[in-house]
């Protein structure tokens, strides 16, 4: 049992972009954020990533699967004990496919290991719940969005934009009293963002990103390339909705025969009109779009949305936030949450039916 009162958590993440793991630890009630407390990061070696890579798109006991677990158990406890002083752990675990209308949703990696590796409870598997009762299982982040939109003192209607491997928004009205509230959230994935554009640096260049979007700034966008995206079915879904990783895998062959430069901007400006498409279902403007994520960082890719939007475009650090741990950040809050029994998930961000609560806690010393 967590006592009560704010405590001190730590979470982690390994997004879809594959680029490694984020620890950070924050203290909360669950409710309201009190303070951020140190962080972590744990790159994944270009041989883990290709483990991680061979495993995308399959399920459990499928080949690759095992392997890519214990690899991202391995790389979470190592990055995970350097932090001490913290009452619990959220593990979101390496999303490997996720199809919430089928089979479901699959991160791999078991808290339970972690719990006792650690000698710490550990909150896990967040999204499976939420799925089993008709939601998507995603963005789950919104309710920590919400308490952040209070902690910097929003006024109006704000966004919160997430630029990893898939894209996904929140839109914010922090008037409300809480994150159940009606009208208080609405959240869903955008489209593609980093994902596309790193593969394609990795096949074609033998890196793992556009660093700067210096490759993208040398290049021409290819408006027919973009015009078909801007009419893909995804954009006319109305939200909440989400996406796995290789939603939009025929994006890769619409630039396939684009030279280098060319297909870098093109798969940037894709990231942007996403952006746009979904701001579009907001249920009011927004005073402020604030950027999270990987994407953030580049230039090319924030001047794309910002030309786009209607609003103010800026990097989450420009009200004070640490943009590299804020998912990190989110699964800390959500594990409180859980142990609390507090919902993680609404109607209006993952269109489960009901405001539900996911997630397993595994306690060191566990058996069976």
């Amino acid at each position: 049992m967590l006592k009560s009162g704010a405590v001190r958590v730590l979470g982690t993440m390994s997004g879809t972009s594959l680029d490694g793991v984020d620890a950070a630890v924050i203290e909360t009630d669950g409710v309201t954020i009190k303070a951020f407390g140190d962080s972590g990061y744990r790159r994944y070696s270009a041989e883990e990533r290709a483990v991680l890579r061979a495993a995308l798109g399959r399920w459990p006991d499928e080949p690759g699967v095992a392997e890519a677990a214990a690899l991202v158990e391995e790389a979470h406890a190592e990055l995970m004990a350097g932090f001490s002083d913290v009452a619990l752990a959220g593990f979101h675990g390496q999303t490997l496919a996720h199809d919430p209308q089928g089979r479901g949703t699959h991160q791999a990696g078991n808290g339970a290991v972690l719990a006792e590796a650690l000698g710490l409870p550990v909150v896990w598997d967040f999204r499976s719940a939420d799925v089993a009762l008709g939601g998507q299982g995603a963005p789950l982040a919104p309710a920590y969005h919400f308490a952040l939109a209070k902690w910097i003192g929003a006024e109006a209607p704000v966004a919160f934009l997430n630029l990893g491997g898939v894209g996904n928004l929140t839109w914010v009205d922090p008037r409300k009293p809480g994150p159940e509230a009606e009208g208080a959230l609405l959240a869903f994935d955008t489209g593609p963002a980093n994902a596309p554009l790193d593969d394609l640096m990795q096949a074609r260049r033998g890196v793992g990103f556009d660093e700067g979007g210096v490759l993208a700034a040398t290049g021409e966008v290819s408006e027919p390339v973009i015009e078909r995206f801007a009419e893909h079915r995804y954009f006319f879904k109305m939200p909440p909705k989400s996406l796995d990783r290789n939603d939009f895998s025929n994006l890769d062959a619409a630039v396939a025969e684009l030279p280098d430069a060319d297909a870098a901007a093109t798969l940037t400006a894709a990231v942007a009109v996403a952006v746009m498409r979904g701001a579009e279902h907001f249920p009011a403007p927004v005073e402020r779009l604030l950027v999270t994520g990987g994407g953030r960082k580049n230039p090319v890719m924030m001047a794309m949305i910002a030309e786009g939007m209607s609003c103010p475009v800026d990097a989450v650090e420009e009200v004070g936030l640490d943009g590299d741990m804020l998912e990190a950040q989110a699964f800390a809050y959500l594990a409180v949450r859980v142990a609390r029994g507090l919902p993680t998930s609404f109607p209006s961000t993952t269109g489960v039916g009901a405001a539900v609560g996911g997630g397993e806690i595994s306690y060191p010393g566990e058996t069976g």
